[in-house]
Formats: structure tokens, C-alpha cells, sequence
């Protein structure tokens, strides 16, 4: 099975199943002498775990990471960083029903025909939980950044109709975490938190789209051609389970407008280089300019629903399907790390390669 690595220079190879004994990940790459605070690693897998309410999971894992290799007196080493998540509260016998059925829109169908067999115990490789292994190097890629006053944070800026307006430049992190749904206000909580009702009582599930704002990356990271910044962005967030969508900057509202709107003209004051609009999203040829880092990434409803549903069986046989067992009603609050993590892999990996391009 290929595709289980990301990045360049900054590395990290995944590994493990839902219901295996663990999720793990090796990281490889990462500069010595990093200060590794494993508080903040905790909190940013807390931030990602089942169990925060109405529209998530309730299975109750720990999430406690154990490192294994790479750290030592909470320093990197410069060596390889290997970890591991255990799993603690798999219920494996909720997914006997699955065994030789595919659950619509599910990776189930499609690894069988890859591979000729699968684990069906919670979607095996295919499932979400392969994620917190992301979460933990995107935490120490966050710390490296952190060096260089490089902030990410995201937010839900819509769940399913409902769009909740913001300007992303007055933002305070602090109270998108504060927010039960991670938006970032409060002004349509009351409206999402009836919608979720009402889905999760008629069996279904919820999509949406999460904004991502990157601020203090410096003008020139980024590889020109095949390896664009925004191309390596829209990479890794497609990479996430249930993405459908990715823009940056207007995105596809760009092309309402004439050129004249949508180029970002530039002036110099104070000696200093500024932008009188961001519509290019802080990337232009596939390299940062100095501007805050905007994109967006769209999220399908959950797949697994408890409304019956046509299939088909591993014989080819058609067949009713109602999904039982412990599942979200909407990924996108626990998806806002996961979003900022595989960010912070990107801009690490764009840090070391700017480094080399300098010697």
C-alpha cells in the first residue's frame, strides 16, 4: 500500500487501523534542539477526540500519545520521532453486520476492488482515526513554526446552509475554542444547535466548510511549478477523509470578477511592502507573499447514517442497509485541528526547502 507519507523534508509516514491495537506515525526530518511542550501536544489531540457532545462520537478514547523515539529531556534529536495512540474502546463487534456489505459512499466498496480484502471493523485504514496520528506531528510542526511567530488557526464558517459571516482578520483564536461548534462567533449557535437536533433525530449527518488562516509566513516559501504552495495545501487537505472541496483566497467567486477586481494591487509606505486586497489568498505563482494565508475546505455529510439504504453485497446481491453503532452526526468541529496540522506540515516542510534554496 503506497500513499502513507507526506512531505519532503519535513516527514511523516502514518500507520494502523481503528480498531487495531494503535495508531501511529513516524516523523522524520524534524530540526534538533526543538523545544517539545507536551501539554500542547495533549491538547491539540483533545481538541480532535469523540465524545465533545451532540454532533460527535461517543466513543471514549484516552488519546494519550507515547513517543517511542526522537525526544529526549523534551528536545528533538534531529533522529526519527516515532509514536503511537492506543485504541482503548474499540467495539469491533458493532461492525460485524459490514463484513460482507459496503456501506454506501464509504471506502469499503472501493478497497476491495484494490486490495481483495479489507478491515471492516470501523472502516480499518479508511477511518477518521488514522487522523490522530496527523494531529500529532501537525502539533510539533506548530511548534516549529511557533519559532518563527507563524500562526494557524481554523474555524467552521458553515454547516450545511448555515454560513457564519466573520472577518478572519479580527479573529481571536481564543474564542473560536471557546465556541461549542468552533466557530467563530456565537451569533447562529442557537439555529446549528437545532439543526443538529433534528438530524440526529431523523438518522442523518451534517457537512460543511472549515476556513483555515495562516498569518506571519514570510513572502518567498513555496516551490514554482508542480510543487505550488497552494498546490501542496489543496494536497494535504484532500488527503483528509470526507474533503470534497479546497479553494484559496475568492476561490471560484474570483471569476465573477473582471481583473481589475481581482488583482492585488501593491504600494510601498513606511518602507514596507503592502497589498491593498488579498484575493489571491497570500499565494501568487505558488509562492507566499508576505500576506495572511486564507483558504477553505468543504466537508461532505458524514457517510455513515442510520437511514436504510440501498447497497450491494461482497457477492453482488442487493440489499437494505441501516448503520448501527457509534458515529458523528457532523465531522466538522473535531476536523478544525486536523485542518491546522496538516497545514503546519505543509509551511514546515516549505520552511526547510526555503532554507535550501538560500545556501
Amino acid at each position: 500500500m503506497a500513499g502513507n507519507t507526506f512531505g519532503k523534508l519535513f516527514r511523516l509516514h502514518t500507520f494502523g487501523e481503528s480498531h487495531g491495537k494503535a495508531i501511529g506515525g513516524i516523523i522524520d526530518g524534524c530540526p534538533a534542539g526543538l523545544n517539545i511542550d507536551m501539554d500542547f501536544i495533549q491538547n491539540e489531540l483533545n481538541r480532535r477526540k469523540t465524545n465533545q457532545g451532540l454532533w460527535s462520537s461517543p466513543r471514549v478514547e484516552p488519546d494519550e500519545v507515547i513517543f517511542l523515539s526522537g525526544i529526549f529531556n523534551q528536545q528533538t534529536l534531529g533522529t526519527p520521532i516515532a509514536f503511537i495512540i492506543e485504541n482503548k474502546d474499540a467495539r469491533s463487534s458493532d461492525y460485524e453486520i459490514l463484513k460482507n456489505v459496503y456501506r454506501p459512499s464509504h471506502a469499503d466498496f472501493t478497497y476491495d476492488q484494490k486490495f481483495g480484502i479489507r478491515d471492516y471493523r470501523g472502516g480499518g485504514r479508511s477511518s477518521a482515526r488514522e487522523t490522530i496520528a496527523r494531529v500529532v506531528a501537525g502539533a510539533i510542526a506548530k511548534l516549529l513554526l511557533k519559532t518563527l511567530d507563524i500562526q494557524i488557526f481554523a474555524y467552521v464558517s458553515k454547516i450545511k446552509h448555515i454560513t457564519i459571516e466573520t472577518d478572519h482578520s479580527t479573529l481571536d483564536a481564543n474564542v473560536i475554542e471557546q465556541n461549542q461548534f468552533r466557530c467563530p462567533n456565537n451569533t447562529k449557535d442557537a439555529e446549528i444547535l437545532q439543526l443538529l437536533e433534528d438530524t440526529k433525530k431523523n438518522g442523518d449527518t451534517l457537512g460543511g466548510v472549515i476556513t483555515c488562516v495562516v498569518k506571519n509566513v514570510p513572502a518567498g516559501w513555496g516551490e514554482p511549478v508542480f510543487d505550488k504552495l497552494h498546490a501542496l495545501l489543496a494536497h494535504a487537505m484532500m488527503s483528509i477523509n470526507a474533503v470534497k472541496g479546497f479553494e484559496i483566497g475568492d476561490g471560484f467567486s474570483i471569476t465573477d470578477k473582471f481583473g481589475s477586481e481581482a488583482n492585488d494591487e501593491m504600494f510601498i509606505q513606511d518602507n514596507q511592502i503592502h497589498f491593498k486586497s488579498n484575493h489571491s489568498g497570500g499565494i501568487q505563482g505558488g509562492i507566499s507573499n508576505g500576506q495572511d494565508i486564507v483558504f477553505k475546505v468543504a466537508f461532505k455529510p458524514i457517510a455513515s447514517i442510520k437511514k436504510s439504504q440501498h447497497t450491494i453485497t461482497k457477492d453482488n446481491t442487493n440489499t437494505l442497509l441501516e448503520i448501527q453503532g457509534r458515529h458523528d452526526v457532523m465531522v466538522l468541529p473535531r476536523a478544525v485541528p486536523i485542518v491546522e496540522s496538516m497545514a503546519a506540515l505543509v509551511l514546515a516542510d516549505a520552511y526547510l526547502l526555503s532554507k535550501l534554496n538560500r545556501l
